[in-house]
């Protein structure tokens, strides 16, 4: 496996835990059948992280996909702290070669 397909999948898998355990809008957490309930958001975050994409973009995502995409109301604050803290996963993620 070559290391930026490793770097991939660390990524992926911390921002799906993040997603899940930190940030999970619709309360699922815990509910083995919706283990894959924010997988499809992992792409477009790894995206914004590995383009060291600012906090405020990160947030502008996760706060239309709250408020457009899955239409609750949200909760700005835990948003925004929750942006701040994927923002610094690429801290925890070994760069690949």
């Amino acid at each position: 496996m070559s290391e930026h397909l490793k770097t991939a999948r660390e990524y992926h898998a911390l921002i799906r835990e993040a997603l899940m355990n930190e940030w999970d809008p619709i309360g699922v957490k815990g509910i083995p059948d919706a283990a894959d309930e924010y997988d499809s958001y992992v792409p477009q975050i790894h995206k914004l992280l590995i383009e060291r994409k600012a906090p405020d973009a990160i947030f502008e995502y996760l706060w239309w996909l709250e408020t457009e995409h899955m239409g609750l109301s949200g909760d700005r604050q835990a948003t925004l702290a929750f942006a701040a803290r994927l923002a610094e996963l690429p801290k925890r993620v070994s760069p690949p070669g």
